[in-house]
This record gives C-alpha cells, structure tokens and sequence, in this order.
C-alpha cells in the first residue's frame, strides 16, 4: 500500500500513473474533493486525514508545498506511520528542511528520503523527466526499482542527506532567470518594434544553450583573464539595450540589475576581464 500527499496537478498524475501500473494508493489533500475526485481510478482510495492515509502503508510520498507544509502533514500522519515505512519526498524545500527530516524520521525508524523533481505534470502522467535522490545508499536502493518506474531518468545525489535538496533549487533557479531572460528579451524587442513571434525565430539560428558547458567551465576554473567578451564590452551592450528599451516606452526587469552588478565590477578593476568574471566571488 502506497500513501501519497498532495493532489495538485504533480501529484494526481504521480497517483494517476501508479494506478494504472496497478498499484493501491491511499491519497489525501487539503482540499479533499481534489482527492475524491481521483476515487474513480482503480486502486485509489481519497481519505479525509494524513493519519487515515498513512495506515498499512509502507512508502508514502509527499508533492507538497514547503517545508512547513511537509513538517506539519508528516506530523498528522505519524501515528499512522509503520516502523520502516519509507517516506519519499517529491517537494520542493530547502536543503536545511531535507536534512532535518531526514534526521529526525531515520531516528522515528520510517527512513526519509528526499527525491525532489524536475518534472512537469506530463511528465509524471507519463513517467518521463528527472527525479534526484540522496540520502542513506542502502535506503535509496531499497526503493531506487519502485522510484525508476516513476520518472524517465532517476539519478542518485549521494549519500547528504540536503544534496538533491540544494540541486533542485539552484536547477529551478537557473529556469527562473532563463525564463526571465527571454521576457527580457521579448520586451527588448516591442521595444524596437519586433513582434513576440518574430523575436522567437531568433532561436531557429542561434542556441544559446551550446555556450553553457564551456561557459560553466570558465567560471568554475576562474579563468577570467583571457577574454573572449570582455566584461566592459558587455557592459556597453547592456547600455545599448537599456537605451533602446527607454526609447521604446519598455522597461527591462532583469538587465539593470545585471548591469549594476558588472558596474561594480569594473569599478573594482575587472573591466578587461571575460565578461564571465561576475561570478568571481562565488567561484574562489
């Protein structure tokens, strides 16, 4: 019996595709007709509380907010919680909140493992994406054959307990300033009169993500002294941009901040520097 927490749009398709591989899964949410509503799927059974859930199960999951979020339904359902039960952790929470728990419940006797993912809600329906996994090895190969049939590539962290924790943040960072980015990008280009479409096209010739191995190598190695873009250089594009936002009536949310950080840098001497060196001082 498999006990699962959360049934937003990750989570019902986690429960959507455990049934149909025949699994028998007792869910439970906050709001509990998103949990009734899934009582129509062979094998699943909506119940009213965390505690109810967690009864005869021997691995439950969590799709949950937040730390908090976590912490508190993990402490409804505790009574319930069978020695050995494995608690597999799909939510997004801090490294700090991971380790914790992962303290806490191994000394409970119901072993924690963190298994946060970068999925879509597809991408559960049809067991395909990236899940990471860290903690103890012995537990993550206890559950590693059950966690496979859940996703399209499963890869295990190590053995601290916060590591899949800490990549999942940084890994939902980057898309936050990736997506940024391209609103940028777009707004750069009302600005000059591009339309969102036509700007889109710029991708059909030029793939930025070529450039981010040998990108993250330079600035990991901090080999910032011979230049391939100068940091002063970049600098005056982002001038250019911010210009031609201004002239557009446009205002660019990420640049001016990128552009105060490269100002500060060139006033500390790192002008003729590749423009990479803004992260010198997380990099040394």
């Amino acid at each position: 019996m498999i006990a699962f927490y959360g049934m937003g749009l990750l989570g019902s398709n986690f429960v959507r595709a455990l049934s149909r591989r025949g699994e028998a899964v007792q869910v439970w949410n906050r709001s509990e007709a998103k949990a009734r509503a899934l009582e129509v799927l062979p094998g699943v059974t909506a119940c009213s509380d965390p505690e109810e859930a967690a009864r005869g199960a021997t691995r439950l999951h969590l799709t949950l907010s937040d730390d908090a979020a976590v912490d508190e339904v993990l402490a409804r359902a505790r009574p319930a919680i069978a020695q050995r039960a494995v608690i597999v952790d799909h939510s997004t929470t801090t490294a700090k909140g991971a380790a914790e728990r992962a303290r806490i419940w191994a000394e409970r006797g119901a072993p924690y493992l963190h298994a946060p993912v970068f999925m879509g809600p597809q991408n559960a329906h049809d067991a395909t994406g990236l899940m990471l996994a860290s903690g103890p090895r012995a537990l993550f190969d206890s559950v590693s054959g059950e966690l496979a049939k859940m996703t399209g590539k499963l890869h295990f962290m190590g053995e601290s307990p916060d590591s899949a924790a800490a990549f999942k943040l940084m890994g939902n960072l980057f898309l936050m300033f990736l997506t940024e980015g391209l609103a940028d990008m777009l707004a750069l280009g009302k600005a000059m009169g591009v339309e969102p479409a036509q700007a889109a096209t710029l991708f059909e010739m030029f793939n930025p993500g070529n450039s981010i191995p040998a990108r993250i190598k330079r600035m990991t190695d901090a080999s910032f002294s011979a230049p391939s873009w100068t940091l002063e250089m970049a600098r005056k594009d982002a001038r250019l941009m911010i210009d031609e936002a201004g002239r557009g009536g446009v205002t660019l949310p990420a640049l001016p901040a990128i552009a105060a950080h490269m100002d500060a840098l060139i006033a500390r001497g790192h002008g003729a520097d590749d423009w990479t060196v803004i992260a010198s001082d997380f990099v040394k």
